[in-house]
C-alpha cells in the first residue's frame, strides 16, 4: 500500500465550491468510517478548512479516495472530479509537509493551519483511522512545520490581513476578553478573521447576516449567536469589534449609523475592520475621533512589510522540507523491506530446523560429533545456497548482472578472512 493525497484547494477551486465540499467538525467521524470503509483504504486522515478539502489515506491507490470525493461532491450539487488533485508516496510526503508549514496556504506561512491539521489528526485517531504510516507521516510533519518556523523567519512577521487585524485591537483594547465582538457577513475573510478573535475568548460573539439561516450556521461553527442584518442599526451600539466583509454593492455602515452608535456608547471607541471590497463602511466614518477603522487596503499595507522577508523565509523552507522529505522516504524503505525480512528469517529457522534435527538422531546414534557438526555446516551451506545457485545458472544474462551485484551486497566479503555475524 502507498500514502495518496487527494482534494482541491484555494489553487484550483473557488470559494463556492470549497465551501460545498467543506466537513464540519461534527460530521467528520462518519466521513472518516465511510473513507476508511472503502475498497483497498487501510488509513485516512480528513483535513478540511476554508481553503481546503483534502483526505490522506494509505491505500492499494487512490481511486476509492477519489470516487469518495467525487460521490460526495455529487450529494453537495458539484462536480469536482477535474478539480481534484492527486499526490502519491514522496510527493504526498512533500504536500503534507509543505501544507503544514504554510508554504501551500492563501497567504504565505500562516500559522493557522498547523493547529488545524493538529485537529484533523486527532479527529482520526479518536475515529480509529489513524494507523502506523499516518501516524509517522504526521509526527514528522509537525516536526517539520516546527523546524521551519523556529529556523526560518516565515512566521515571524504579520502574515495575514486578519493576523494584522487582530494585533491593531490588541494595541487598542489590550485583553479582548472584556470585549464584545460582531461578524458582518460569513465571507471567508469575516471566518478567517473570527478564527483569530474568537481564540481571544471575547465576551461575546455576534453574527449578523442577510440570511438568518446560513449566519446561525456560521456562528455555530464559533460558539457565537446570530441575528439578523436588519437588526443591525438597534444594536450596534453593543459592540467594540466590528468585523465586516459582505457582498453589498453599497455601504450598510453609513456615518449617521455610526455618530449615533457613538453617543449611546458615551464615546467609547469602536474598532472596526472593512474587508469589503465595494467598501462595508463608508469612508467618512474615518474621520470620527473614537472609531479605529481599517480597510483591506490599510491592512495590505502592514501585511507587506513582511513581504520580501517571508519570501527569502519560504525559500529556506522549501529546502527543510526537501531534506526532510528524504529522510522519512529512508524510513518508508526500511518499513518496506521488513516482511521481507521477516521471510528471510522463517526460511532459515526452516533450514536451520531439519539439519539440526538430522544431527540430533546422528549424535543419539553415537556418530561422531565432529563429523556430525561439519555434516551440519556443509548441509546448512547448501540449503542456504542451492536456490541462489539455480537463479544464477538459469538467469538470462541481462539479469545476471543484476543478481551478481546483489550477491555482493547481500554476502560482503570479511575483512582479514574472518566470518562477519
Amino acid at each position: 500500500m502507498a500514502l495518496h493525497v487527494l482534494g482541491i484547494n484555494h489553487h484550483c477551486a473557488s470559494l463556492e465550491i470549497r465551501e460545498k465540499l467543506a466537513f464540519a467538525p461534527e460530521s467528520q467521524a462518519d466521513a472518516l468510517a465511510d473513507l476508511a470503509a472503502q475498497p483497498g483504504v487501510a488509513e485516512v486522515v480528513l483535513v478540511s478548512t476554508c481553503n481546503r478539502t483534502e483526505v490522506y489515506c494509505r491505500a492499494d491507490d487512490a481511486a476509492a479516495a477519489r470516487s469518495w470525493l467525487v460521490r460526495a461532491g455529487m450529494r453537495a450539487g458539484i462536480d469536482v472530479d477535474g478539480l481534484l488533485y492527486v499526490h502519491s508516496e514522496r510527493d504526498a510526503v512533500r504536500h503534507a509537509f509543505r501544507v503544514a508549514a504554510g508554504l501551500d496556504s492563501m497567504v504565505l506561512g500562516e500559522p493557522q493551519i498547523l493547529g488545524q491539521v493538529k485537529q484533523s489528526v486527532r479527529a482520526a485517531e479518536a475515529a480509529g483511522t489513524l494507523g502506523s504510516q499516518l501516524g509517522r507521516l504526521f509526527q514528522h510533519t509537525f516536526a517539520v512545520a516546527k523546524q521551519v518556523r523556529s529556523e526560518t523567519s516565515l512566521g515571524a512577521h504579520s502574515i495575514s490581513m486578519a493576523s494584522a487585524a487582530l494585533k491593531l485591537a490588541h494595541n487598542l483594547f489590550g485583553d479582548l476578553s472584556r470585549t464584545r465582538m460582531l461578524l458582518i457577513g460569513v465571507g471567508e475573510m469575516v471566518e478567517l478573521a473570527a478564527t483569530y478573535f474568537v481564540a481571544q475568548q471575547p465576551q461575546a460573539v455576534v453574527v449578523a447576516n442577510r440570511t438568518l439561516s446560513r449566519g446561525e450556521e456560521f456562528a455555530e461553527r464559533f460558539g457565537a449567536q446570530a441575528m439578523r442584518l436588519a437588526d443591525l442599526p438597534a444594536r450596534l451600539a453593543e459592540f467594540d469589534v466590528v468585523i465586516t466583509g459582505t457582498a453589498s454593492s453599497l455601504p450598510i455602515l453609513g456615518l449617521g449609523l455610526i455618530e449615533r452608535a457613538l453617543k449611546v456608547r458615551r464615546r467609547r471607541p469602536m474598532f472596526i475592520v472593512d474587508f469589503a471590497v465595494p467598501r462595508d463602511v463608508e469612508a467618512e466614518v474615518a474621520q470620527l475621533e473614537d472609531v479605529f477603522l481599517y480597510t483591506i487596503d490599510d491592512l495590505g499595507k502592514i501585511v507587506s512589510e513582511g513581504a520580501q522577508t517571508r519570501r527569502e523565509a519560504a525559500a529556506e523552507a522549501e529546502v527543510i522540507v526537501g531534506r526532510e522529505v528524504e529522510v522519512f522516504r529512508a524510513w518508508q524503505g526500511g518499513r518496506a523491506a521488513v516482511p521481507a525480512i521477516v521471510e528471510l528469517r522463517r526460511r532459515a529457522d526452516q533450514y536451520r530446523e531439519a539439519e539440526l534435527g538430522r544431527a540430533k538422531q546422528r549424535l543419539a546414534r553415537g556418530d561422531d560429533p565432529v563429523e556430525v557438526l561439519e555434516t551440519l555446516a556443509k548441509g546448512l551451506a547448501n540449503k542456504f545456497l542451492h536456490h541462489p545457485s539455480q537463479a544464477l545458472s538459469r538467469a538470462p544474462d541481462s539479469e545476471r548482472e543484476a543478481l551478481m551485484r546483489a550477491i555482493e551486497t547481500l554476502y560482503p566479503q570479511a575483512d582479514n578472512g574472518e566470518t562477519q555475524e
